[in-house]
């Protein structure tokens, strides 16, 4: 009885000394819990921790989701039992509980989130076949050990100057980071967190060497020497030499500011870092140098703090200045205490505005054409920053396209389907007062669209060739007609064609038989151009156009070798030099022509069919034949050298002698000639053979002739 009192009292005096691992801390269903981590095992009964009042099994972990093992031994028989685990959203169940040989329980689980974990435990429901399923509850206890650690070489700060170190650690969302800045001795500090880095921020407040002090916590406590749960980490130590403040960069909430009326007296509101040496209801003058006597940009204004650690301001500028100019200055008097930069831009202005169609110069011509590529220039000032718009223009703008304070361009193209007639120009939402102005387009189309028929079927006039066209037959009419479809398609646009035909006849002596102009025809486009909705129809020419309408001498009543001389053209005052031109010529030609003559055959030989001999030699006899001459097939209006014909020969009609051997007849006669070739001679002496009948003789009325004739032009 003495050895039992001693021992409890013993327990007595021990239990509130003795270390967290509990010697026999199981109990209840379950007289032993093991769990495997790895290659190492932690029991209940011997890695047990008192914590918080309960009994709880300790392990250490690396992993957030460490994988293990649960052992269960039971103290009861587990032939007749079931034991299930409850579900946990602080891990995951890999596979049942299962029975192993009536001995133990084993089951595998995933954990989640041990760091993030509170009240981690395991919930295991034990049933018999008898009674109702008891709960046994297994607390758990994570521990890790965490490590921080600080490595910087450059030991300088500067009063007043925040600076930023980074934190080693393996493991940072164990790491507990304090929400303000804690005071040290000369130097504060507090700690923060940026895309997975721990970062430590460090605001000297006293000058000379002064050694930071760093003291952290976990948030999953690491076990000491003893066996101890503890929170705290190894403190951090870094001595560094702080200086007397330098210049301190003061950022703006916006980088440009335009100088106008209102920049320049009532201001303009500003937000800026706040920093300890930034006076409130004070005037900071801005200059371009820190040394005096600047030149005077600005002045800052300090109204009053807001949120954000920001501090409210009027700013006041005076002058331009460029980003990349400089450094700007805020002085208190003449002695600098803030570097900042920003821009001050002139106003955006407009001064002139020009374009470049594809192929051309630069014009101040502002007139576009539907579907066509063009570059826009816009000059003036304070153009870097403006954000020019058009309606309904495609940008097409590349990044190398020159944009300065004076000048930008932009390459835009004017849709087919624009219905626009001015095209406003506009910075931002406001409208610049420039417009492009949209006109049809007012190009010449080569004549493959205009067709002309004088007689045997409709010819494409761009496919007729240069050169006189001969024709054999009367022209009965020269229709020209036109095909309004052939002249746009979605790839090339023409617009309206303006065309002028003049036309001029001529006899066969190239004298002037008529002439006239047809002016004012306008050919528009057809249904199928993407522009013909908007074409004005008034005065487009529609249906054929027939010469002889206009011509005073109708082609049907001109003579062989007459010609007509067609000139199509497109309107000189329309197209000046550009339009295109084309001339048909059309001569009626002829093959044969038959006429009477009268010429004076002189010197015939003449021989009568029953005479021997070759005949006798006649005087002068005059002939007057009904002929066919013959056209040179090759050649234009030019006869062959030679002529049939039949009529009557009057023979030595100019011989005037009383002899009586002179014979004089009239006969009926077949007549060949055979003429010079020659145009210029105006005396010529043609060769005539032929044969008649001599009305007079009642005896051998029949002969043949053979001779000279005279020939004169005049």
């Amino acid at each position: 009885m003495f050895r039992v009192l001693s021992f409890l009292l013993l327990l007595a005096v021990v239990l509130p000394a003795a270390p967290v691992f509990s010697q026999n801390p199981v109990s209840g269903a379950f007289r032993e819990v093991v769990l495997h981590l790895d290659t190492a095992s932690y029991s209940l009964s011997k890695n047990a921790v008192l914590f918080n009042g309960e009994t709880q099994l300790a392990f250490p972990y690396q992993s957030e989701t460490q994988v293990a093992e649960v052992n269960l031994y039971p103290s009861f028989s587990a032939r007749n039992h079931t034991v299930t685990l409850a579900r946990s959203a602080d891990f995951e169940q890999m596979d049942s509980v299962v029975n192993i040989n009536d001995q133990y329980y084993r089951v595998k689980v995933k954990f989640r989130n041990l760091t993030g974990s509170q009240f981690l435990n395991f919930t295991f429901a034990v049933k018999d076949s008898a009674s109702a399923p008891r709960l046994e509850v297994v607390k758990l206890f994570p521990y890790t050990r965490t490590s921080v650690k600080l490595f910087q070489e450059d030991n300088e700060l500067f009063v007043g100057e925040e600076k930023i170190l980074e934190l080693t650690t393996d493991n940072i969302r164990n790491v507990k980071r304090p929400l303000d800045w804690v005071k040290g001795e000369g130097i504060d500090y507090r700690l923060s967190e940026q895309n997975g880095i721990l970062r430590l921020h460090v605001m000297p407040t006293q000058l000379g060497t002064r050694t930071l002090k760093v003291r952290l916590q976990s948030n999953k406590p690491s076990l000491d020497k003893n066996g101890k749960p503890t929170y705290d980490l190894p403190t951090l130590e870094k001595t560094f030499m702080v200086k007397g403040s330098r210049l301190r960069f003061l950022a703006l909430d916006k980088k440009e500011f335009i100088y106008d009326e209102t920049s320049r007296t009532k201001g303009i509101e500003v937000l800026v870092e706040n920093n300890w040496n930034l006076t409130l209801q004070k005037t900071y003058r801005i200059e371009d140098q820190e040394a005096p006597g600047g030149v005077l940009i600005g002045e800052l204004f300090t109204r009053n703090s807001v949120a954000n650690n920001k501090v409210l301001c009027w700013l006041r500028v005076f002058n331009y200045h460029r980003i990349s100019e400089g450094y700007l200055y805020l002085k208190d008097g003449d002695q600098a205490r803030f570097i900042t930069n920003f821009a001050i831009l002139p106003k955006s202005a407009v001064k002139a505005v020009s374009i470049m169609h594809e192929g051309g110069d630069w014009t101040s011509n502002l007139t576009v054409n539907p579907g066509e590529v063009i570059n826009l220039k816009i000059e003036g000032e304070g153009l870097s920053k403006a954000r020019f718009r058009f309606d309904d223009l495609t940008d097409i703008t590349t990044d190398s396209t020159l944009r300065t304070d004076e000048a930008v361009v932009y390459k835009l193209r004017v849709p087919v389907n624009i219905s626009r007639r001015k095209i406003g120009i506009y910075n931002r939402a406001a409208s610049t007062g420039h417009f492009l102005t949209v006109k049809e387009y007012q190009r010449p189309r080569n004549f493959d669209f205009v067709y002309i028929n004088y007689g045997a079927k409709p010819q494409k006039v761009s496919g007729i060739v240069d050169g006189p066209i001969l024709y054999d037959h009367v022209v009965k009419d020269i229709v020209f007609t036109f095909q309004p479809n052939v002249i746009e398609n979605e790839k090339k646009l023409y617009g309206k064609q303006y065309l002028d035909i003049d036309v001029r006849v001529t006899n066969s002596r190239n004298e002037l038989i008529d002439q006239r102009t047809i002016e004012n025809i306008v050919i528009c486009p057809g249904d199928n151009s993407p522009r013909a909705a908007f074409v004005n129809d008034r005065e487009c020419t529609y249906g054929e156009i027939s010469l002889n309408n206009f011509l005073g001498r109708k082609t049907y009543d001109l003579s062989e070798w007459n010609r007509i001389e067609i000139t199509i053209r497109h309107d000189k005052d329309k197209y000046g030099s550009e339009g295109q031109s084309k001339k048909i010529d059309i001569l009626l030609r002829r093959r044969v022509k038959f006429d009477t003559e009268v010429s004076f055959p002189a010197g015939l030989l003449v021989k009568h069919q029953n005479s021997d001999g070759y005949g006798n030699l006649g005087g002068i006899s005059m002939a007057m034949i009904a002929q066919f001459s013959f056209y040179h097939p090759e050649k234009i209006n030019r006869f062959r050298p030679y002529k049939i014909g039949a009529g009557f020969l009057a023979l030595n009609a100019f011989n005037f002698s009383n002899s009586a051997n002179v014979q004089r007849d009239l006969g009926a006669v077949i007549i060949g000639s055979l003429y010079p070739t020659t145009r210029e001679t105006k005396l010529s002496f043609p060769l005539y053979l032929g044969g008649g009948y001599f009305i007079s003789k009642k005896t051998d009325p029949w002969f043949y002739f053979l001779g000279p004739g005279i020939q004169v032009r005049f």
